[in-house]
């Protein structure tokens, strides 16, 4: 019999807030100066007490609306027990039985829970021989995700992490960089050929790239089939994913939560969101982003090519100015097309230090498109004029005229310039009059350089055509 393999992802993800969890210290995890932001909370002190910060919990209860999870109306934070030199106080805050969210989809997988804790100092083990602890990261906002084992493969668990992450993007609550450590993903994967029942679950930790996960997952799989098929049997551990060689490798057991003792923190004080007004339903929603879903919805009606799509919704370079420019309800489908093409090909091409998505005027940006389809200039003359319009005040069809990029589409004007490379191109004209159909394209090509890409190229065409007959 096949074995089913099924698959619960756990995600943490640092809150881009303004300061930590439970103190006021700068939210600022990779400051290049260790131990920079740090007070007596996040470094444990003794009689230091913690303040829930308010705006992370803002940010995980408008995640809830996104993802339509149930809204716990009373809520608390709890100690979580283990020793280790990243936790200063030898427990971590956590929630555990109130959460701050429960249910809720995103891609097709369920969700189980989301709650709220701190995160852990940064160990560091290359200073010499000495293993230090910078204490930037300790406390800072951490959302924990954990779904229900409803994946079956590592394909759709990477689908569900990239749409997470992009979600976390769009609602501007996490930068959600794997490679900073500001998303990581934790797999919890069994095999089993009872369908009815779940294998040994192992858990792979911190896996900081997408391609992480879908390795990770796909030889975890294979590794326990293997184990089972020879005889011998699995034990629930937790095992780590080494980039080099391209295995997971046993950690240690893993733990359950009783070895965690967690009680209530009695330092903190229950929660009962409906009583505060900045977590009501009605202030939540006002806040909401337009999510990638709906946006996805928008863009297909206005028969935006599928890559497209994508690239506008997950670039952050174009996103916003995407949203924007494509909610404009009097914009023309083909418009819309035209405009996605520039926006992830010369506009993506042109950010840099010197060109930002925000300098873009979008009615400028508007009017140049419509410039290209009414054939009053080219698509060499817009790419050329495109970089001219970041942070200028003056309108495409100005800059365009000033520089000569106006089509011409004037017979009379380009009959000069087609007499001059019959010209000059005898031998060319020759061949296209010989039967050669090639030659015509490198007599169109000189028409547009001389013209500096501002003739209609099909004018141009047609106007040689009849010149060499």
């Amino acid at each position: 019999m096949p074995y089913k393999t099924t698959i619960g992802l756990e995600v943490h993800a640092e809150l881009a807030t303004k300061s930590k969890m439970f103190c006021g210290c700068k939210n600022d995890p990779f400051n290049s100066e260790p131990n920079s932001n740090i007070c007596p909370v996040c470094t444990g002190q003794p009689g230091a007490l913690p303040v829930p910060n308010e705006q992370a919990i803002a940010m995980v209860l408008q995640f809830g609306q996104a993802i339509d999870a149930n809204v716990a109306t009373y809520s608390e934070f709890d100690r979580k027990n283990y020793f280790y030199p990243d936790l200063p106080k030898a427990y971590q805050i956590s929630q555990n039985t109130f959460p701050f969210l429960s249910g809720g989809e995103l891609e097709g997988v369920e969700i189980t829970r989301v709650h709220l804790e701190e995160d852990t100092a940064r160990n560091q083990h290359d200073k010499g021989n000495d293993s230090l602890v910078d204490f930037n990261r300790s406390s800072v906002p951490l959302m924990e995700l954990v779904t229900e084992p409803v994946i079956h493969d590592s394909e759709t668990a990477v689908r569900f992490a990239r749409e997470l992450q992009l979600l976390l993007r769009t609602l501007k609550i996490s930068e959600a960089n794997m490679e900073k450590g500001e998303m990581r993903v934790e797999a919890n994967i069994s095999v089993s050929k009872d369908d009815n029942q779940l294998g040994t679950k192992v858990e792979v930790k911190n896996l900081n790239s997408f391609k992480s996960v879908e390795g990770a997952i796909a030889f975890e799989v294979d590794r326990q089939i293997k184990v089972l098929e020879s005889g011998g049997s699995l034990i629930q551990e937790t095992r780590g994913w080494n980039e080099n060689t391209l295995e997971t490798f046993s950690q240690r057991a893993k733990e359950v939560a009783e070895e965690y003792r967690y009680f209530p923190d009695p330092d903190i004080p229950k929660i009962d969101t409906s009583k505060h007004s900045d977590f009501s339903e009605d202030r939540l929603a006002e806040k909401m982003a337009i999510l990638p879903s709906k946006k996805r919805e928008l863009y297909e009606n206005l028969g935006l090519p599928s890559k497209s799509i994508e690239v506008l919704i997950s670039h952050s370079g174009v996103n916003d100015f995407a949203t924007n420019f494509f909610h404009d309800k009097t914009l023309k489908s083909e418009t819309a097309r035209l405009a996605a093409n520039y926006l992830t090909s010369d506009v993506l091409s042109q950010l840099d230090d010197s060109h930002n998505i925000s300098d873009l005027n979008p009615n400028h940006f508007k009017e140049l498109m419509v410039m290209i389809l009414d054939d009053k200039i080219g698509s060499r003359g817009a790419k050329d004029l495109l970089g001219d319009l970041f942070g200028s005040d003056v309108g495409p069809f100005e800059i365009a005229e000033a520089k000569g990029l106006l089509q011409m589409s004037d017979e009379s004007a380009l009959q000069s310039v087609v007499d001059e490379i019959i010209s000059e191109q005898k031998t060319v004209s020759d061949e296209y009059k010989a039967g050669k159909e090639a030659a015509m394209q490198f007599l169109v090509g000189q028409g547009m350089k001389k013209t500096r890409g501002s003739a209609n190229p099909a004018l141009l065409k047609s106007l040689l055509e009849k010149s060499l007959k």
